[in-house]
């Protein structure tokens, strides 16, 4: 399980090293392998231990590639996926395409969620949360059933 935000370079490279608290578990499971894609409604990348990634492939190919919105999350997701093996370092080398989809610059926060990461630039990141912390604070979000009776 992955928890937390650490803030991160990239080196000129488009390379980032994966903090150490991750490491042993990523290399564990998969042997280091892990797969990065675009995520669907934020600018940002997801990045998953590739156990976690067959999971999503195994439910994407269960779905009708004839419904329209199942045909984009295909492409999205499927199209940008972009395998990874930690280097000896515990680097990762992020594609161009996939550095220029979440617009990275040479800081960004690698994010713990649980099954993932994601990762975004660092200044969008820190703007996002003041988004999301004044929705809330000011109840400005939709209700859900499976988080009406959340609580903390």
């Amino acid at each position: 399980m992955f928890r937390g935000a650490s803030s991160l370079s990239l080196d000129d490279k488009g390379r980032f090293a994966v903090p150490t608290k991750y490491r042993d578990s990523l290399l564990s499971e998969d042997l280091g392998t892990v797969i990065c894609t675009v995520a669907l409604n934020e600018p940002c990348l997801w990045l998953y231990p590739l156990a976690q990634w067959q999971d999503i492939e195994d439910r994407l190919a269960k779905i009708s590639n004839m419904n329209p919105r199942a045909r984009r999350m295909q492409r999205m997701l499927l199209g940008n996926a972009t395998e990874y093996q930690l280097d000896k370092n515990g680097r990762i080398l992020l594609a161009p395409s996939l550095r220029s989809h979440a617009d990275l610059g040479k800081k960004i926060m690698l994010v713990g969620l649980m099954n993932k990461f994601e990762i975004w630039d660092e200044e969008r990141w820190h703007e996002q949360m003041r988004q999301d912390t004044e929705i809330e604070r000011l109840g400005e979000f939709e209700s859900t059933p499976d988080l009406d009776n959340f609580s903390l």
